[in-house]
């Protein structure tokens, strides 16, 4: 795809499709890390560390929404591979 520059102050700017900020999980106000490669390739990536906190978060309330109830239990169990 190809992206134009644009005037933004003194400085040239280029919009990203909605599509890749979304693929990315990024919105408005999050960080990027930019690199200029020797070939003169500019590269982009995610500021973000990783934040433990909320990845356990994230993962107790997906738990939640699946429990195991004796009947998945006793469905796995008459399965081969149990």
């Amino acid at each position: 795809m190809k992206l134009q520059l644009a005037k933004w102050g003194n400085s040239l700017a280029v919009r990203l499709p909605i599509e890749w900020i979304r693929t990315a999980g990024l919105k408005e106000g999050d960080e990027l890390e930019a690199q200029v490669t020797p070939i003169g390739e500019i590269r982009l990536s995610c500021a973000r560390v990783f934040d433990k906190g909320d990845f356990l978060r994230r993962v107790r309330a997906l738990r939640a929404g699946m429990p195991m109830t004796q009947a998945v239990v006793a469905a796995m169990r008459q399965e081969d591979r149990y």
